[in-house]
């Protein structure tokens, strides 16, 4: 496997970012080695708030929740996708699977040994968190979703995703600041667009983010559908809490929330909102608020 590595002089001087990285090894599944970065914020002996990012992000997407959730007491682990970030990128996009992308952070978790943890999931971090709550409930009291999904491919994803996907396939230069924009509804600065596009020099580093939108579940004949379908059987029957915040202006996702207040137990009853001026990226529109919820949410929900 063919990996590329972001010069971490691109990540020097990022505006509200002065959290030290952390970084360890995974199997890249083909013999070899990934190198993932990741955050580590806040008391070390506490249960984790684990937040899961999305495309085309990366943990600098927390930047805001962080201090407000270490203030509160807790410890925050924030990674970076495999091809985001800090991360390494594999170059081919044939090197991206759903399953992988599971796998790599599975790895993550068991070599962090990580327990009691607070997901927190939006975009494809709820597509892959998700997947790892099915897998290893043991290791979660907790979820608080946002702005995701989990597809089965039995359902049409809207012409809102169709019109994202043909996009970023052909757009001949895939600028992660513009597109964080254009999911946000407040006006980003230019120094937080070139964090968001720090990590990719060039198109060569974006392989992982050009092929996301692919791997999303449309059909029945996709190739995650059934796995996803399973992950869903085993999220029907946990009863840890979960809370729902969504974006009111982000279309892709208008009406999910509801699927998870409807299909998980431990959503009923909870503060479900669906939070005004918040678009796709809620984190960066309304990031203080979102943190409070979450706050909230663990003390309510705490055993």
């Amino acid at each position: 496997m063919k990996v590329l590595r972001t010069p971490d002089a691109r990540f020097d001087g990022l505006i509200d970012f002065p959290f030290e990285p952390h970084y360890l090894s995974i199997d890249d599944t083909e013999g070899g080695a990934l190198r993932v970065h990741y955050l580590d914020e806040g008391p070390a002996a506490v249960a984790p708030v684990l937040l899961m990012h999305g495309e085309p992000t990366w943990s600098y997407l927390y930047r805001h929740m962080i201090p407000i959730l270490t203030q509160a007491g807790h410890r925050v682990v924030a990674p970076d996708l495999v091809g985001f970030g800090r991360s390494d990128k594999p170059a081919e996009r044939q090197d991206y699977t759903y399953q992988r992308h599971v796998d790599w952070m599975s790895d993550v978790l068991d070599q962090l040994d990580l327990h009691s943890i607070t997901l927190v999931c939006q975009d494809w971090g709820g597509l892959i968190g998700l997947r790892l709550l099915a897998r290893m409930p043991q290791r979660f009291i907790r979820v608080v979703v946002a702005n995701t999904a989990l597809p089965t491919g039995d359902q049409p994803l809207g012409a809102a995703f169709e019109s994202w996907r043909a996009y970023s396939q052909g757009v001949a230069e895939f600028r992660a600041g513009r597109i964080v924009q254009g999911g946000s509804v407040r006006e980003l600065s230019v120094p937080e667009m070139q964090a968001y596009d720090a990590p990719f020099p060039d198109e060569s580093y974006k392989a992982g983010a050009r092929q996301f939108p692919m791997l999303v579940p449309c059909t029945a004949e996709d190739v995650e559908t059934q796995a996803n379908a399973e992950a869903w059987e085993v999220l029907r029957g946990l009863e840890v809490p979960v809370l729902t915040l969504f974006g009111a202006e982000d279309k892709i996702m208008a009406g999910i929330d509801q699927v998870f207040q409807s299909q998980m137990p431990g959503a009923m009853g909870q503060s479900h909102q669906i939070l005004p001026e918040a678009g796709h990226f809620l984190q960066e529109d309304v990031g203080l608020d979102l943190a409070l919820r979450i706050n909230a949410f663990m003390r309510d929900t705490a055993r």
